[in-house]
């Protein structure tokens, strides 16, 4: 029995003539079954011209895509050669499936032509770079057209990425980019569309598996929930930082003069840099919205990041000149101090970073604490800012003023490191969150003693880490 799509947004994707498409959102969408069956199609049409290319970041990850790819290829007559990981169609059409991890992985795919390359889960990728190399290998001797296509689910260390190229043009709004030959001059046109999936597009999984929704109801959050079966990209499936709400964003006021300002600094030149400011609150503060900005809270009220706007890019400006970008932000304000990136303040046989910024601008900085993942009994690093975030019934103790769009655009969706849950994926773009953790911890949360020195006891002996009744107050 020969595959067909499922009327609706499945057969958009199977039957568009867009040169890039990703098709993503919810789970249980139907998008695997797009990829693979957009190729049968293409393997029916064009025969030993068709070759096609499917990737994913890790190799264990294709094998359930293998197993449905063995019964929609099988009625085909297509084999799975396992020697040599692909399908081969009597025709002589043939698909590979492979994993693709890294930049020089991408690499080892120069001088191969292919007519379809597919990626899988694409937020998974850290950054564009290796999947963007895997675009060159799309050319045909024999004619037939060349396809990009690919399919994701919010949340990954890439979903920034493809959140800010894929998803914020909107849903089947096609964009072109004209791309120019150095040599010859000419120019090409290449298109893209985003197609969004939502469980309701896959009847079929809803009429075999019924109880998939409730499996996925008792899985997570009401908010994850609906995360899965709509698509949400707002909401991040593994998020580091899992206690981030609206609570933490609030809208800019004039930060009043008697407020400790401060600032913290994450270095990069090749790499983004960050510079975030932040007041201490020294009293309760109604922020609008029924919100109030706790005593002790930590409020970031206005930041820097140098990107160039290319995903992993900074804006490769010196010392001096950052320092002197930071010195005309500032002017005019009390800056009690500032903590800096710690390998500023390395020599190398010269004056370091931190000198070289100190001379053009006259402020000094010092060097933070770059502690990451602390030992048991104390909250350091991660800990620290987590807290912040999380704060208690209260309210949290670290909000961010709405204008601080690079904090909201990044922390929230950074993700676990998978060797090391403890700690944040590196990959991910971290510059902020590095910047903020220095400032959390220049002024570390403490547990607030219990009212009643009866209270004290086991619960509060266990140190900085419990929170609960007796709240927090900052050092």
């Amino acid at each position: 029995m020969s595959w067909a799509p499922q009327p609706g947004r499945q057969t958009l994707f199977v039957e568009s003539a867009v040169f890039e498409v990703v098709y993503g959102g919810a789970r249980g969408g139907g998008k695997t079954d797009g990829m693979l069956g957009e190729f049968s199609r293409h393997a029916s049409e064009y025969g030993a011209a068709a070759r096609g290319l499917l990737v994913r970041r890790a190799r264990v990850a294709l094998e359930p895509t293998i197993a449905r790819a063995r019964q929609i290829y099988s009625p085909q007559g297509a084999v799975w050669r396992e020697a040599k990981s692909r399908f081969e169609w009597p025709s002589g059409a043939v698909i590979y499936f492979r994993y693709l991890d890294n930049d020089a992985d991408a690499d080892l795919y120069q001088g191969h032509d292919y007519s379809r390359v597919y990626v899988e889960e694409l937020t998974q990728f850290p950054t564009p770079g290796p999947v963007d190399k895997l675009k060159a290998t799309l050319r045909s001797a024999a004619g037939a057209p060349c396809r990009f296509r690919a399919t994701c689910n919010p949340g990954g260390p890439g979903h920034n990425w493809v959140k800010a190229r894929h998803i914020d043009p909107g849903d089947l709004t096609v964009v072109t980019e004209t791309f120019r030959d150095p040599f010859t001059g000419e120019a090409t046109t290449l298109s893209r569309s985003f197609i969004s999936a939502r469980l309701a597009d896959n009847p079929a999984l809803l009429a075999n598996d019924p109880g998939y929704v409730a499996r996925l109801q008792q899985s997570g959050s009401a908010e994850l929930v609906r995360a899965w079966l709509e698509g949400d990209w707002n909401i991040i499936d593994g998020a580091f930082f899992d206690k981030w709400s609206a609570r933490n964003i609030v809208a800019a006021f004039a930060v009043p003069a008697e407020w400790t300002r401060f600032r913290s600094f994450d270095w990069g030149y090749a790499a983004p840099f960050s510079v975030g400011w932040w007041a201490v609150a020294s009293d309760d503060w109604p922020a609008g919205e029924g919100k109030v900005i706790r005593r002790g809270a930590l409020v970031r009220y206005r930041e820097w990041y140098g990107a160039s706007g290319r995903a992993g890019e900074g804006l490769r400006l010196e010392a001096e000149a950052v320092a002197l970008g930071i010195q005309a932000r500032e002017a005019g304000e009390a800056i009690a101090y500032g903590v800096a990136d710690p390998s500023i303040f390395r020599q190398d046989g010269g004056p370091s970073i931190a000198e070289r910024m100190a001379k053009a601008s006259g402020f000094r900085q010092r060097a933070a604490d770059n502690t990451r993942v602390g030992k048991a009994g104390a909250l350091s690093g991660w800990d620290q800012m987590r807290a912040r975030i999380a704060g208690d019934e209260a309210g949290p103790m670290l909000v961010v003023f709405e204008t601080c769009r690079d904090f909201i655009r990044t922390v929230p969706v950074l993700q676990h490191d998978r060797a090391r849950p403890e700690d944040l994926d590196t990959a991910g773009e971290d510059h902020i969150a590095d910047e903020t953790r220095y400032a959390c911890l220049s002024r570390p949360l403490i547990a607030k003693a219990p009212a009643a020195e009866g209270a004290r006891g086991a619960d509060y002996g266990r140190g900085v880490g419990a929170r609960g009744a007796r709240g927090w107050k900052s050092a």
